[in-house]
């Protein structure tokens, strides 16, 4: 029997959608006004989603206090009010989209989740955007 805990998470920060081999006109059609040269910011929304089996020793699938201190100091503390392109490096010369920032978020947290229980990554953009990765 397997079940899912989630914990859920916020931050902050600024990106620009863009290719530097296209020009401001081929960017802007193919990324909108998300392709702003001077940056624009989302209020993020992160559902971090650990699945296994439940431990009968503790009755927990994984300690949410460790969760949460990993989401702290993984995600948090890294990508909280930064300018996405400019300051977090695997984003300088990948494209900040929410796809590829919740690849991050999941490759930040995998290392330390131990590997016998489930990973998936849901972080919205908005209220109305979101995407989920699960390493597959």
């Amino acid at each position: 029997m397997e079940i899912t805990v989630h914990r859920v998470a916020y931050f902050n920060a600024a990106h620009r959608l863009f290719r530097p081999d296209w020009d401001d006109a081929k960017n802007f059609e193919v990324f909108g006004k998300c392709s702003n040269p001077n940056y624009h910011g989302h209020n993020y929304e992160l559902v971090v989603s650990v699945t296994g089996a439940i431990d009968p020793e503790t009755g927990f699938v994984m300690d949410l206090k460790i969760l949460k201190r990993l989401i702290r100091t993984e995600v948090e503390d890294v990508l909280d009010h930064k300018n996405l392109n400019l300051e977090i490096p695997e984003f300088k010369t990948t494209n900040p989209t929410a796809e590829n920032i919740s690849i991050y978020i999941w490759n930040q947290l995998r290392t330390y989740i131990p590997s016998h229980l489930k990973l998936a990554i849901t972080l919205y953009e908005t209220p109305r955007n979101y995407v989920t990765y699960s390493g597959k």
